[in-house]
């Protein structure tokens, strides 16, 4: 599979003002000159000047090379293409040249040096892409490149960092000229001194250094300021080579949340705890801390004294960053499976054995080749450390995205042997329904036309299993059973149609397990099950994610 491009192919740092417009910092970076004396020894003609047309209408430029430069962009270019009129300020700025699309946001910017009525700069940080890039990852670098944006206004208004800064970087251009005209064989490149003297540079190239490497973000702007960013595309990739993980496909799993769900952290709490910034939410510090993957995410609101809604925003917070995943809470009655997706590498074999010492991954694997529940696992004579090394496993499986968790999902069908044997009777409509007696007769009501259906005592079912299927003869009347009812309430509130799980189910209408087992057994002719994955922890799945 083609692997879509996620990494930038630089960071520009560009200015306008009334001196005119100025490519500042670039990075990656290589001496100019040098890819300008390759230019004029392949042009035809030596004595030709090279314009900024000339570069436009070039053959098809490479994107990059090996060091990640922008070959046959030259610096008065770039400034020129990123130069916009004001009105175009704080809006979406977009350009493709060739090979290569360049995002950014144009902020607007007044100095707190200068106090002329003129001395307003616009200033833009900017993504060089690959021209293939998605637009979802395309509006990630927007999001990135307008943050940065606000930042840097922020110090400016607050300290003057900006002004100081572009001022230091426009002198070193103008030196390293100086110094290039005086000596010929001068090969100083202006965006290496720059790099040695601006903090701003060595913020912008730490940016694009934690893009390329993890797709995190995480920059104190001028020691002050910080800049946190998660690129969900690079982020969410690691398990499965090639695979795009788009913002929408979180979005559409956070709005799937239930407060039956659980959380399952894939890093260590403590770790996890340690790596948040000095300012970061204590709700969301209380939430590690009470984490549990025996708990839902109702559970944990109570024992964190936190909302049930603001815990859903702190677990899409987690779930985002690609530091927690989805779960149902581990208990005896989960049933998993092997993933599709997973990939057994000589790391991960090493990796388990050393976690689970004397235990082997693909032995391990091998027992939920089947769907396979825990209590199946569980043996009553295993040691309390037995059965917490179990759960630990099932954790490690999960976290590494080894196996899948399969739900129980009710689907409602007659048949020839069930309840379509009593439509000579009793009329089935896709319209609610409810029992009510009459006379000492049960009717079958239709609720949405309060029309009374037929449903006498003289109707049998020639199953003996269902020989009680929706009634029973007590004193030559027919009653319905407390599983007839609830049987009657579940179908009614649509329960039965397919797309509700057990878990579900029971969480909604608060019933047990057992009830619900009771009746799956003794309506079974009528009623179809099938094992499926929860669809908010199916997104994460490249088979589903990559619709």
């Amino acid at each position: 599979m083609e692997v879509m491009p996620v990494n930038p192919l630089s960071i520009i740092l560009v200015k306008s003002d009334s001196k005119g417009d100025r490519m500042l910092f670039r990075y990656p970076h290589a001496a100019n000159h040098e890819r300008d004396s390759s230019q004029f020894t392949n042009r035809k003609n030596p004595y030709s000047l090279l314009t900024g047309d000339d570069l436009l209408q070039s053959a098809p430029l490479q994107t990059s090379n090996s060091n990640g430069n922008l070959p046959g962009f030259s610096d008065d270019v770039l400034s020129t293409l990123f130069a916009v009129k004001p009105e175009l300020c704080e809006l979406k700025f977009e350009l493709k040249v060739n090979n290569v699309r360049f995002i950014g946001h144009p902020t607007l910017l007044q100095s707190r040096k200068l106090r002329e009525i003129n001395s307003s700069m616009l200033f833009s940080v900017v993504f060089a892409l690959n021209c293939q890039t998605s637009h979802c990852i395309v509006r990630c670098y927007y999001d990135l490149s307008k943050r940065l944006g606000i930042a840097l206004r922020h110090e400016e208004k607050r300290c003057g960092f900006l002004t100081e800064e572009i001022k230091m970087m426009a002198s070193t251009h103008d030196e390293v000229a100086a110094r290039s005209e005086e000596e010929s064989d001068c090969e100083e490149s202006p965006y290496e001194v720059i790099l040695q003297k601006s903090l701003l540079a060595r913020d912008l190239k730490s940016v694009f250094d934690s893009l390329c490497a993890s797709g995190m973000v995480n920059v104190t702007i001028n020691n002050w300021i910080q800049v946190s960013f998660c690129f969900p595309q690079k982020v969410h990739h690691s398990h499965k080579k090639g695979f795009i993980m788009n913002p929408r496909i979180i979005k559409r799993c956070l709005n799937s949340l239930r407060p039956y769900h659980g959380l399952l952290l894939l890093t260590e709490p403590l770790e996890l705890l340690q790596s948040l910034p000095a300012d970061s939410a204590p709700s969301l510090r209380r939430l590690i801390q009470m984490y549990n993957p025996l708990k839902s995410l109702q559970s944990l609101a109570a024992d964190s004294n936190l909302t049930l809604a603001h815990i859903f925003e702190l677990t899409g917070h987690l779930v985002y960053w690609a530091k927690a995943t989805i779960i149902y809470p581990l208990c005896e009655s989960n049933v998993y499976v092997i993933s599709p997706d997973a990939v057994v590498t000589a790391q991960m074999l090493d990796e388990f054995s050393e976690q689970f010492p004397g235990l082997c991954l693909l032995q391990v694997l091998s027992e939920f080749s089947l769907p396979t529940s825990i209590s199946h696992k569980l043996n009553p004579l295993n040691l309390p450390q037995q059965q917490s090394q179990l759960v630990k496993i099932i954790m490690w499986l999960l976290k590494n995205h080894f196996l899948i968790q399969l739900h129980t999902y009710i689907q409602y069908m007659p048949t020839d042997y069930g309840q379509s044997s009593l439509e000579s009777n009793y009329q089935v409509t896709e319209n609610p329904t409810t029992l009510e007696e009459s006379d000492g007769i049960w009717n079958l009501i239709d609720t949405s036309r309060r029309m009374p259906m037929s449903f006498k005592s003289e109707v049998t079912v020639p199953s003996h299993e269902q020989e009680n299927f929706f009634k029973y003869q007590v004193d030559n009347f027919t009653v319905p059973t407390d599983d007839m009812i609830l049987m009657d309430k579940l179908c009614r509130l649509g329960y039965f149609d397919g797309s509700h799980h057990l878990e579900e189910i029971m969480y909604l209408e608060n019933i047990r397990r057992s009830q619900l087992l009771q009746i799956l057994d003794k309506f079974r002719d009528v009623l179809i099950t099938c094992e499926s994955e929860d669809p908010a922890i199916a997104l994460f799945h490249s088979r589903v994610g990559s619709e």
